[in-house]
């Protein structure tokens, strides 16, 4: 009787492997923002991650526009140029 349950058990994990592996698998995509044909990205000046330029923080520095990914690095940026300037 042990034995009987012993081979049901083997088939029924043998079963579920072989379904595990012929299942087809559909990642979905993250759901993304469509923002035209291209995505103009900029590299952070400060931590040096590339960010959209429709998802970062604009910051500007001499009349020109600085891209940052957080706040924090914007802040950061400007915490630098105050010392610098002093």
């Amino acid at each position: 009787m042990i034995r009987l349950l012993f081979w049901g058990l083997l088939l029924y994990i043998g079963y579920r492997i072989v379904v595990s592996l012929t299942k087809t698998k559909t990642h979905r995509a993250a759901p993304s923002r469509n923002h035209g044909d291209a995505t103009i990205i900029h590299k952070d000046p400060v931590c040096g991650i590339y960010i959209s330029e429709v998802e970062a923080v604009v910051g500007t520095h001499n009349g020109q526009r600085l891209y940052f990914c957080s706040n924090t690095c914007l802040n950061k940026f400007r915490e630098n140029l105050d010392h610098t300037n002093n």
